[in-house]
């Protein structure tokens, strides 16, 4: 059986994404496929894969990327699929347990990258926000819907890059109490 399920994840919830979609395969409905809002499960033993997944420093079809996925697939891992530069993977349980970052140092990268993804996204939302209400202002226009769109998907941003902030120094404080 196959099942599709449509869901909104902010891209700096991603543990909770990855926690959410291990939930479902431990139910036994493993991610088979991924698009933009939309995940395609199909039935397998319960708890059979691990999905995990990451922000991409290149584009998926990058040199670079496309050797670090024949890498891991090498290492038994499973690239589900790709979502602009976010990358889904899945392996088997039985492999052992599944960790995309080996370190802190490399976590804390990987949610650096994510953090100016987030940070140029809120910075060009801020900056169409303002351009919509001042042209409207101009024209003598009560209100821009596609300002106030802008303004406050940058400050939900915000909100994400603060989220973000908080692990990032979550991290490092953990670094420094084991140095």
């Amino acid at each position: 059986m196959r099942k599709t399920v449509h869901k909104v994840i902010w891209g700096w919830d991603f543990d909770k994404e990855e926690a959410w979609l291990n939930e479902m395969a431990a139910k036994g409905l493993s991610l088979i496929s991924v698009g933009l809002f939309r995940y395609d499960f199909e039935e397998t033993d319960p708890g059979e894969y691990q999905i995990a997944l990451e922000l991409l420093a290149h584009g998926p079809n990058h040199p670079e990327s496309e050797q670090y996925f024949k890498f891991l697939e090498e290492t038994g891992v499973e690239q589900i699929g790709t979502v602009f530069r976010w990358a889904y993977y899945r392996r088997k349980t039985a492999d052992g347990p599944f960790e995309v970052f080996s370190d802190k140092e490399s976590r804390m990268k990987h949610l650096i990258r994510i953090l100016w993804l987030v940070a140029l996204v809120a910075g060009g939302n801020f900056y169409a926000g303002v351009y919509n209400l001042w042209i409207f202002h101009l024209w003598h226009n009560p209100i821009s819907l596609l300002g106030i769109f802008s303004l406050v998907l940058c400050a939900l941003c915000c909100w994400g890059i603060w989220k973000l902030w908080k692990k990032i120094k979550t991290l490092k404080d953990e670094g420094q109490i084991y140095e």
